[in-house]
């Protein structure tokens, strides 16, 4: 059965549920690294089937867990998507700096796994907007610096490389801690535009561009209350089952670092029953020497001389 949604005229079906979530929803990442994304993983792959877009760019990739959903995202579904990831690749004062084997780790999946479809521009953000074409951007991912004026400056400079029908997104719009401000930018620009929002995994906005072509998204942003929390609760539970995973795939690295850390501990134990060892010969050798011999009468007077003082110095001894 089929019917008019009545808000932004799209086909939809009366099983509201399937439309906002999908086979993909339950696909799990190819590649776990370290990251804040982790949650929203199984709504990037719903996100990507729906949308099926030509072009992604992503403002801040770090370690690429992002990026990498979006391109295995492409890989599965057959699509000739182009997906840009944009980054320094030194870090900053906000996320930390780190050493250039990160780029190389993120170089390194991009080339091996989805050469035909994914593009690294290393430097500033700005330094690559000539790069990118007005109107050619389905999906614009924003997750650079977080402050309030930096996410703005993203979104001023990025927001006319996404045709009409786009969407974009931001993470962490949930976090209000010292140095976040990606939750006012989010408060300025939901209210105006067709929109979502997730709290778990730190938070993620979708906002929409111009008309809304998808059916997804419609439902998406014309859920109702009940309808939004069913969509948060069920997303933020397929997340979970993510970090989960990261979880158990961390461990075995986890061990190797005990087992390490132990052998590293047995090693100091032995070190330390070496110079024990070592300075317990070096006494029965002073005691077995001459000079050890000569001097025991002088210890012996030494020894007595003491324990007289001691005596003398006991209170209420009767003289």
């Amino acid at each position: 059965m089929t019917m008019i949604d009545g808000t932004h005229g799209v086909p939809a079906r009366a099983d509201v549920h399937s439309s906002w979530l999908g086979p993909a929803s339950y696909w799990q990442p190819a590649h776990i690294v370290t990251s804040a994304w982790l949650e929203h993983a199984p709504f990037g792959f719903w996100l990507f089937d729906e949308l099926r877009p030509r072009s992604v760019v992503e403002l801040g990739t770090h370690f690429g867990f992002s990026f990498f959903v979006f391109a295995e995202a492409a890989r599965r579904l057959g699509l000739a998507s182009e997906l840009f990831a944009l980054d320094s690749w030194e870090g900053d004062d906000q996320a930390g700096f780190y050493e250039e084997d990160v780029y190389e780790a993120v170089r390194t999946i991009a080339e091996r796994d989805y050469p035909e479809s994914t593009h690294l521009l290393r430097g500033y953000f700005s330094e690559s907007r000539h790069a990118i074409a007005d109107d050619s951007v389905d999906v614009l991912h924003i997750d650079g610096r977080h402050g309030y004026e930096d996410a703005r400056e993203d979104y001023q400079e990025w927001r006319s490389t996404v045709r009409d029908g786009g969407v974009i997104l931001f993470h962490d719009i949930a976090e209000h801690g010292e140095g976040f401000g990606v939750w006012r930018l989010w408060d300025e620009l939901a209210p105006r535009h067709p929109s979502f929002a997730f709290a778990h995994g730190h938070g993620l906005g979708v906002l929409g561009v111009g008309e809304t072509r998808s059916r997804g998204l419609a439902a998406l942003f014309d859920a109702n209350e009940a309808t939004a929390r069913e969509i948060r609760s069920t997303y933020s539970r397929l997340g979970a089952v993510v970090t989960r995973q990261a979880q158990l795939e961390a461990m075995p690295a986890e061990v190797d670092s005990l087992h390490a850390l132990v052998d590293s501990l047995r090693h100091e134990v032995e070190r330390t029953r070496d110079i024990v060892s070592q300075r317990e010969a070096v006494i029965d050798d002073f005691r077995t020497s001459t000079s050890w011999k000569v001097t025991r009468p002088l210890r012996a007077v030494s020894s007595l001389l003491g324990r007289g003082r001691r005596e003398a110095a006991r209170p209420g001894d009767p003289r």
